[in-house]
Protein backbone atom coordinates (compact mmCIF):
# COMPACT_ATOMS: atom_id res chain seq x y z
CA UNK A 1 0.00 0.00 0.00
CA UNK A 2 2.78 2.42 0.91
CA UNK A 3 4.62 1.64 -2.34
CA UNK A 4 1.47 2.43 -4.34
CA UNK A 5 1.06 5.65 -2.38
CA UNK A 6 4.65 6.66 -3.12
CA UNK A 7 4.12 6.01 -6.83
CA UNK A 8 0.93 8.09 -6.93
CA UNK A 9 2.45 10.91 -4.90
CA UNK A 10 5.51 10.99 -7.15
CA UNK A 11 3.29 11.44 -10.19
CA UNK A 12 1.25 14.15 -8.48
CA UNK A 13 4.31 16.04 -7.28
CA UNK A 14 5.92 15.89 -10.72
CA UNK A 15 2.74 17.23 -12.29
CA UNK A 16 2.67 19.95 -9.65
CA UNK A 17 6.23 20.89 -10.46
CA UNK A 18 5.29 21.18 -14.13
CA UNK A 19 2.45 23.52 -13.23
CA UNK A 20 4.82 25.63 -11.16
CA UNK A 21 7.13 25.84 -14.17
CA UNK A 22 4.34 27.24 -16.28
CA UNK A 23 2.98 29.79 -13.82
CA UNK A 24 4.31 32.05 -11.07
CA UNK A 25 4.33 30.86 -7.47
CA UNK A 26 1.57 32.46 -5.37
CA UNK A 27 1.73 32.60 -1.59
CA UNK A 28 -0.97 30.92 0.48
CA UNK A 29 -2.47 34.30 1.37
CA UNK A 30 -3.05 35.05 -2.32
CA UNK A 31 -0.48 37.80 -2.36
CA UNK A 32 -3.15 40.50 -2.33
CA UNK A 33 -2.02 44.10 -2.59
CA UNK A 34 -1.29 45.37 0.92
CA UNK A 35 -1.51 49.12 0.34
CA UNK A 36 -4.73 51.04 -0.18
CA UNK A 37 -5.56 50.61 -3.90
CA UNK A 38 -7.12 54.08 -3.98
CA UNK A 39 -3.70 55.67 -3.40
CA UNK A 40 -2.08 57.49 -6.28
CA UNK A 41 1.19 55.56 -6.14
CA UNK A 42 2.87 57.88 -8.63
CA UNK A 43 2.53 60.90 -6.34
CA UNK A 44 2.09 59.31 -2.90
CA UNK A 45 3.96 56.02 -3.00
CA UNK A 46 2.49 52.92 -1.38
CA UNK A 47 2.34 54.39 2.13
CA UNK A 48 4.33 51.77 4.07
CA UNK A 49 1.47 49.31 4.77
CA UNK A 50 3.71 46.98 6.83
CA UNK A 51 4.68 49.88 9.12
CA UNK A 52 8.41 49.37 8.72
CA UNK A 53 10.55 51.68 10.84
CA UNK A 54 14.02 52.92 10.07
CA UNK A 55 15.17 49.55 11.37
CA UNK A 56 13.61 46.16 10.87
CA UNK A 57 15.02 44.82 14.13
CA UNK A 58 15.82 46.02 17.67
CA UNK A 59 19.08 47.94 17.74
CA UNK A 60 20.31 46.05 20.82
CA UNK A 61 19.46 42.57 19.47
CA UNK A 62 22.18 40.05 18.78
CA UNK A 63 23.25 39.39 15.21
CA UNK A 64 21.57 35.97 15.36
CA UNK A 65 18.30 37.54 16.55
CA UNK A 66 18.46 40.23 13.86
CA UNK A 67 19.02 37.67 11.13
CA UNK A 68 16.23 35.44 12.43
CA UNK A 69 13.76 38.32 12.11
CA UNK A 70 14.93 39.10 8.57
CA UNK A 71 14.73 35.41 7.68
CA UNK A 72 10.98 35.33 8.37
CA UNK A 73 10.14 38.07 5.86
CA UNK A 74 7.81 37.07 3.03
CA UNK A 75 8.53 37.98 -0.58
CA UNK A 76 5.81 40.62 -0.31
CA UNK A 77 7.38 42.12 2.81
CA UNK A 78 10.75 42.17 1.08
CA UNK A 79 9.17 44.10 -1.80
CA UNK A 80 7.40 46.67 0.36
CA UNK A 81 10.54 47.19 2.46
CA UNK A 82 12.30 48.29 -0.71
CA UNK A 83 9.39 50.56 -1.66
CA UNK A 84 9.59 52.29 1.71
CA UNK A 85 13.16 53.37 1.00
CA UNK A 86 12.30 54.38 -2.57
CA UNK A 87 9.36 56.47 -1.39
CA UNK A 88 11.42 58.20 1.29
CA UNK A 89 14.04 59.21 -1.26
CA UNK A 90 11.90 59.44 -4.36
CA UNK A 91 13.02 62.90 -5.49
CA UNK A 92 16.69 61.95 -5.25
CA UNK A 93 16.24 58.61 -7.03
CA UNK A 94 14.07 60.15 -9.73
CA UNK A 95 16.59 62.90 -10.47
CA UNK A 96 19.70 60.72 -10.42
CA UNK A 97 18.17 58.02 -12.65
CA UNK A 98 16.00 60.40 -14.67
CA UNK A 99 13.08 58.00 -14.24
CA UNK A 100 9.86 59.85 -13.37
CA UNK A 101 7.59 56.76 -13.26
CA UNK A 102 7.68 55.49 -9.69
CA UNK A 103 6.50 51.95 -10.46
CA UNK A 104 9.31 51.50 -12.98
CA UNK A 105 11.77 52.37 -10.21
CA UNK A 106 10.01 49.89 -7.90
CA UNK A 107 10.50 47.29 -10.65
CA UNK A 108 14.16 48.23 -11.11
CA UNK A 109 14.95 47.48 -7.48
CA UNK A 110 12.96 44.24 -7.64
CA UNK A 111 15.24 43.35 -10.55
CA UNK A 112 18.32 44.05 -8.44
CA UNK A 113 16.90 42.05 -5.53
CA UNK A 114 16.06 39.19 -7.87
CA UNK A 115 19.48 39.11 -9.52
CA UNK A 116 21.17 39.13 -6.13
CA UNK A 117 18.88 37.09 -3.89
CA UNK A 118 15.60 36.19 -5.68
CA UNK A 119 13.76 38.53 -3.27
CA UNK A 120 13.67 35.96 -0.50
CA UNK A 121 11.79 33.54 -2.71
CA UNK A 122 14.04 30.66 -1.66
CA UNK A 123 12.69 30.90 1.88
CA UNK A 124 15.46 33.15 3.19
CA UNK A 125 13.49 36.38 3.48
CA UNK A 126 16.09 39.17 3.49
CA UNK A 127 18.65 36.98 5.28
CA UNK A 128 21.25 36.43 2.55
CA UNK A 129 24.98 36.82 3.16
CA UNK A 130 27.95 36.32 0.83
CA UNK A 131 31.76 36.54 0.92
CA UNK A 132 31.97 36.56 4.72
CA UNK A 133 34.55 33.78 5.12
CA UNK A 134 37.43 36.18 5.84
CA UNK A 135 35.58 37.71 8.78
CA UNK A 136 33.19 40.60 9.31
CA UNK A 137 33.89 43.50 6.96
CA UNK A 138 37.24 42.18 5.74
CA UNK A 139 36.39 41.47 2.11
CA UNK A 140 35.08 44.28 -0.09
CA UNK A 141 32.58 41.73 -1.46
CA UNK A 142 31.13 40.91 1.97
CA UNK A 143 27.46 41.64 1.42
CA UNK A 144 24.07 41.15 3.03
CA UNK A 145 20.37 41.56 2.43
CA UNK A 146 17.90 41.72 -0.45
CA UNK A 147 20.16 43.88 -2.61
CA UNK A 148 23.37 42.24 -1.38
CA UNK A 149 24.72 45.55 -0.12
CA UNK A 150 28.47 45.34 0.43
CA UNK A 151 30.32 46.67 3.47
CA UNK A 152 31.90 49.28 1.19
CA UNK A 153 28.63 51.24 1.21
CA UNK A 154 28.98 51.97 4.93
CA UNK A 155 30.83 54.74 6.70
CA UNK A 156 33.91 53.67 8.67
CA UNK A 157 34.52 50.61 6.50
CA UNK A 158 38.11 49.54 5.80
CA UNK A 159 39.94 52.72 4.69
CA UNK A 160 41.48 50.94 1.71
CA UNK A 161 38.01 50.71 0.14
CA UNK A 162 37.00 53.62 -2.08
CA UNK A 163 34.78 56.13 -0.30
CA UNK A 164 31.10 56.59 -1.11
CA UNK A 165 30.61 59.98 0.50
CA UNK A 166 28.95 61.77 -2.45
CA UNK A 167 25.31 61.11 -1.49
CA UNK A 168 24.73 63.61 1.34
CA UNK A 169 20.99 63.46 0.70
CA UNK A 170 20.89 60.01 2.32
CA UNK A 171 22.18 59.16 5.78
CA UNK A 172 25.29 56.96 5.73
CA UNK A 173 25.30 54.42 8.53
CA UNK A 174 28.56 53.34 10.16
CA UNK A 175 29.62 49.77 9.63
CA UNK A 176 28.62 47.60 12.59
CA UNK A 177 26.90 44.25 12.82
CA UNK A 178 23.65 45.76 14.10
CA UNK A 179 23.45 48.07 11.06
CA UNK A 180 24.95 45.80 8.41
CA UNK A 181 22.57 42.93 9.20
CA UNK A 182 19.35 44.94 9.54
CA UNK A 183 17.15 44.42 6.44
CA UNK A 184 15.80 47.98 6.24
CA UNK A 185 19.19 49.60 6.79
CA UNK A 186 20.71 47.23 4.25
CA UNK A 187 18.06 48.32 1.70
CA UNK A 188 18.72 51.96 2.52
CA UNK A 189 22.45 51.54 1.99
CA UNK A 190 21.91 49.54 -1.21
CA UNK A 191 19.77 52.32 -2.67
CA UNK A 192 22.38 54.84 -1.54
CA UNK A 193 25.16 52.81 -3.19
CA UNK A 194 23.36 52.86 -6.54
CA UNK A 195 22.84 56.62 -6.19
CA UNK A 196 26.58 56.93 -5.55
CA UNK A 197 27.38 55.21 -8.82
CA UNK A 198 24.82 57.36 -10.65
CA UNK A 199 26.81 60.38 -9.43
CA UNK A 200 30.12 58.79 -10.44
CA UNK A 201 28.70 57.85 -13.83
CA UNK A 202 27.65 61.43 -14.56
CA UNK A 203 30.62 63.28 -13.03
CA UNK A 204 33.52 60.99 -13.86
CA UNK A 205 32.46 58.64 -16.64
CA UNK A 206 30.39 61.03 -18.75
CA UNK A 207 27.31 58.79 -18.85
CA UNK A 208 23.91 60.05 -20.02
CA UNK A 209 20.38 58.72 -20.42
CA UNK A 210 19.72 55.13 -19.43
CA UNK A 211 23.46 54.46 -19.40
CA UNK A 212 23.62 56.25 -16.03
CA UNK A 213 21.45 53.61 -14.37
CA UNK A 214 23.02 50.83 -16.42
CA UNK A 215 26.47 51.98 -15.33
CA UNK A 216 25.34 52.36 -11.71
CA UNK A 217 24.23 48.72 -11.70
CA UNK A 218 27.58 47.71 -13.16
CA UNK A 219 29.30 49.75 -10.46
CA UNK A 220 27.14 48.21 -7.75
CA UNK A 221 28.55 44.81 -8.65
CA UNK A 222 32.10 45.60 -9.80
CA UNK A 223 33.05 48.96 -8.31
CA UNK A 224 33.36 50.65 -11.73
CA UNK A 225 30.52 52.42 -13.55
CA UNK A 226 32.49 53.35 -16.69
CA UNK A 227 31.13 52.27 -20.06
CA UNK A 228 33.09 49.35 -21.54
CA UNK A 229 31.36 48.82 -24.88
CA UNK A 230 28.09 47.38 -26.13
CA UNK A 231 29.70 44.03 -26.83
CA UNK A 232 30.92 43.59 -23.27
CA UNK A 233 29.16 40.41 -22.20
CA UNK A 234 29.18 41.62 -18.61
CA UNK A 235 26.24 43.94 -19.33
CA UNK A 236 24.11 41.03 -20.52
CA UNK A 237 24.74 39.04 -17.36
CA UNK A 238 24.12 41.80 -14.85
CA UNK A 239 22.66 45.24 -15.69
CA UNK A 240 20.72 44.03 -18.72
CA UNK A 241 19.48 40.93 -16.90
CA UNK A 242 18.33 43.16 -14.02
CA UNK A 243 16.34 45.47 -16.29
CA UNK A 244 14.77 42.45 -18.03
CA UNK A 245 13.74 40.97 -14.68
CA UNK A 246 12.43 44.41 -13.70
CA UNK A 247 10.27 44.64 -16.79
CA UNK A 248 8.81 41.20 -16.07
CA UNK A 249 7.57 42.39 -12.66
CA UNK A 250 6.25 45.59 -14.21
CA UNK A 251 4.56 44.15 -17.30
CA UNK A 252 3.23 40.98 -15.65
CA UNK A 253 1.69 42.86 -12.71
CA UNK A 254 3.81 41.39 -9.91
CA UNK A 255 4.92 44.52 -8.07
CA UNK A 256 2.74 44.00 -5.00
CA UNK A 257 2.27 40.25 -4.50
CA UNK A 258 4.32 37.28 -3.33
CA UNK A 259 5.30 36.24 -6.86
CA UNK A 260 8.97 36.23 -7.77
CA UNK A 261 11.25 35.22 -10.61
CA UNK A 262 14.93 34.34 -10.74
CA UNK A 263 18.07 34.87 -12.83
CA UNK A 264 17.79 33.19 -16.25
CA UNK A 265 14.12 32.29 -15.66
CA UNK A 266 12.71 31.36 -19.08
CA UNK A 267 9.47 33.22 -18.34
CA UNK A 268 11.48 36.43 -18.63
CA UNK A 269 12.94 35.53 -22.03
CA UNK A 270 10.54 37.75 -24.06
CA UNK A 271 11.86 40.75 -22.12
CA UNK A 272 15.49 39.90 -22.92
CA UNK A 273 15.03 40.52 -26.64
CA UNK A 274 16.15 43.60 -28.57
CA UNK A 275 17.02 46.80 -26.72
CA UNK A 276 16.15 45.71 -23.20
CA UNK A 277 16.34 49.30 -21.93
CA UNK A 278 13.83 50.71 -24.41
CA UNK A 279 10.88 50.29 -22.02
CA UNK A 280 12.76 52.37 -19.42
CA UNK A 281 11.97 55.39 -21.59
CA UNK A 282 13.77 58.55 -22.69
CA UNK A 283 15.22 59.48 -19.31
CA UNK A 284 17.32 62.51 -18.39
CA UNK A 285 19.36 61.90 -15.22
CA UNK A 286 20.68 64.98 -13.46
CA UNK A 287 22.77 66.19 -10.55
CA UNK A 288 20.15 68.80 -9.65
CA UNK A 289 19.83 69.72 -6.00
CA UNK A 290 17.33 67.72 -4.00
CA UNK A 291 15.32 69.48 -1.34
CA UNK A 292 15.35 67.75 2.06
CA UNK A 293 12.02 66.28 3.03
CA UNK A 294 10.37 64.38 5.86
CA UNK A 295 10.63 60.58 5.63
CA UNK A 296 7.52 58.44 5.28
CA UNK A 297 8.17 56.81 8.66
CA UNK A 298 9.57 58.33 11.82
CA UNK A 299 13.26 57.43 12.08
CA UNK A 300 14.64 55.85 15.20
CA UNK A 301 18.36 55.88 14.44
CA UNK A 302 18.95 58.54 11.81
CA UNK A 303 18.21 62.29 11.58
CA UNK A 304 14.67 63.48 10.85
CA UNK A 305 16.03 65.83 8.20
CA UNK A 306 18.52 65.07 5.51
CA UNK A 307 21.85 66.92 5.14
CA UNK A 308 21.71 69.87 2.76
CA UNK A 309 25.32 70.09 1.64
CA UNK A 310 26.06 69.77 -2.07
CA UNK A 311 27.23 66.43 -3.43
CA UNK A 312 30.94 65.83 -3.28
CA UNK A 313 32.61 65.62 -6.68
CA UNK A 314 34.49 62.38 -7.12
CA UNK A 315 38.07 62.47 -8.43
CA UNK A 316 38.49 62.57 -12.20
CA UNK A 317 41.34 60.08 -12.02
CA UNK A 318 40.87 56.47 -11.14
CA UNK A 319 41.84 55.67 -7.54
CA UNK A 320 44.66 53.24 -7.06
CA UNK A 321 42.83 51.32 -4.37
CA UNK A 322 40.98 48.16 -5.19
CA UNK A 323 37.40 48.35 -6.52
CA UNK A 324 34.71 48.70 -3.88
CA UNK A 325 33.09 45.41 -4.77
CA UNK A 326 33.69 42.33 -6.83
CA UNK A 327 31.06 40.23 -8.59
CA UNK A 328 29.03 38.31 -6.05
CA UNK A 329 28.07 35.39 -8.22
CA UNK A 330 30.74 33.22 -6.64
CA UNK A 331 30.48 33.53 -2.83
CA UNK A 332 33.58 32.57 -0.92
CA UNK A 333 31.86 31.29 2.19
CA UNK A 334 32.74 27.86 3.51
CA UNK A 335 30.23 25.19 2.44
CA UNK A 336 27.45 24.54 4.95
CA UNK A 337 27.01 21.12 6.51
CA UNK A 338 25.02 18.70 4.36
CA UNK A 339 21.41 18.22 5.50
CA UNK A 340 20.32 15.37 3.28
CA UNK A 341 16.89 15.86 1.75
CA UNK A 342 16.55 19.57 2.64
CA UNK A 343 16.38 20.82 -0.94
CA UNK A 344 14.60 24.12 -0.22
CA UNK A 345 16.96 24.90 2.69
CA UNK A 346 14.20 25.48 5.25
CA UNK A 347 15.78 23.23 7.87
CA UNK A 348 13.42 20.26 7.49
CA UNK A 349 12.72 17.43 5.05
CA UNK A 350 9.20 17.07 3.67
CA UNK A 351 7.20 16.81 0.45
CA UNK A 352 7.98 20.43 -0.41
CA UNK A 353 11.60 19.37 -0.92
CA UNK A 354 10.46 16.80 -3.47
CA UNK A 355 8.61 19.52 -5.41
CA UNK A 356 11.69 21.76 -5.30
CA UNK A 357 13.89 18.94 -6.61
CA UNK A 358 11.42 18.06 -9.38
CA UNK A 359 11.34 21.70 -10.51
CA UNK A 360 15.12 21.62 -10.74
CA UNK A 361 15.15 18.35 -12.69
CA UNK A 362 12.54 19.75 -15.09
CA UNK A 363 14.71 22.79 -15.72
CA UNK A 364 12.25 25.22 -14.14
CA UNK A 365 14.50 26.60 -11.42
CA UNK A 366 18.02 26.63 -10.12
CA UNK A 367 19.33 25.18 -6.86
CA UNK A 368 22.10 26.66 -4.77
CA UNK A 369 25.23 24.56 -4.36
CA UNK A 370 24.20 23.78 -0.77
CA UNK A 371 20.76 22.60 -1.94
CA UNK A 372 22.32 20.39 -4.61
CA UNK A 373 24.58 18.77 -2.02
CA UNK A 374 21.55 18.13 0.18
CA UNK A 375 19.62 16.67 -2.76
CA UNK A 376 22.19 13.96 -3.57
CA UNK A 377 20.78 11.59 -0.96
CA UNK A 378 22.25 8.45 -2.53
CA UNK A 379 25.70 10.11 -2.65
CA UNK A 380 26.42 9.10 -6.23
CA UNK A 381 27.59 12.60 -7.23
CA UNK A 382 24.54 13.21 -9.40
CA UNK A 383 20.97 14.37 -8.84
CA UNK A 384 18.10 12.50 -10.46
CA UNK A 385 14.63 11.09 -9.91
CA UNK A 386 15.93 8.43 -7.55
CA UNK A 387 16.97 11.14 -5.14
CA UNK A 388 13.46 12.60 -5.25
CA UNK A 389 11.94 9.19 -4.66
CA UNK A 390 14.18 8.55 -1.67
CA UNK A 391 13.40 11.96 -0.17
CA UNK A 392 9.69 11.23 -0.58
CA UNK A 393 10.11 7.82 1.10
CA UNK A 394 11.92 9.48 3.99
CA UNK A 395 9.17 12.12 4.32
CA UNK A 396 6.58 9.29 4.45
CA UNK A 397 8.70 7.40 7.01
CA UNK A 398 9.28 4.48 4.66
CA UNK A 399 13.00 5.14 4.82
CA UNK A 400 14.52 5.48 8.25
CA UNK A 401 17.40 7.76 7.40
CA UNK A 402 19.19 9.83 4.77
CA UNK A 403 21.58 9.50 3.05
CA UNK A 404 20.60 6.13 1.63
CA UNK A 405 23.02 3.42 2.68
CA UNK A 406 24.94 1.90 -0.22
Amino acid sequence: MKIRLVSRLTAVLTAGALLLCASPVIAADGGEMKHDPSRDVQTEGVGNPFNFGERNTPENASTAEIRAINHKMTVQEVKYALYKEIDEHWELISKRTGQTEREKVYALFLGVGTRESTLGGNGDGADIETAQSEGFGVSSAHAYGTLQTAVTAFKDADPKFMKEEDVPEMFQYSLAENTFYDAIISDHMGVRKIMHFCVVGMTTDGLEGYQVTRGALKGFNTGWSNFTGEHDGYYKGYPDEIISLARWYYEEGHLYDNVFTWTNDQRVEPYRQGNVWEWWGDVHPSLDEVKPGEPVTQPSTKPTTQPTTAPTTVPTTEPTTQPTTVPKTEPTAEPAAVVYGDVNLDGKVDIVDVVALNKFLLGCSDLKDEAQRNADVDENKSIDGNDGLNILKFALEILGQLPVKK
